[in-house]
């Protein structure tokens, strides 16, 4: 169960980080801070799982900062740019 959510959440943060430095999402997108909230937690709770805390809190602070981002943009006071 770890080692599924280990990697799926490294497939989805890192999808969507080349997905932004190709250009082809912006770091305000939805699609990227959506990613990169639920790949933070999926980091998070196999850390937690292993007993990782120093990644537990890298990895859930992550997920905290995107899910902030994520507010932002859906209270619409963050706009993607023309």
């Amino acid at each position: 169960m770890s080692e599924a959510l280990q990697w799926s959440g490294a497939v989805v943060v890192l999808a969507a980080f080349g997905c932004s430095q190709w250009g082809r999402w912006s770091v305000v997108s939805y699609r990227y801070l959506l990613s990169n909230f639920l790949g933070g937690f999926a980091l998070a709770a196999a850390a937690l799982l292993s007993h990782q805390w120093g990644f537990v809190l890298l990895e859930g602070i992550w997920g905290l900062v995107a899910g902030r981002g994520l507010a932002l943009r859906v209270s619409g006071r963050v706009k993607l740019a023309p």
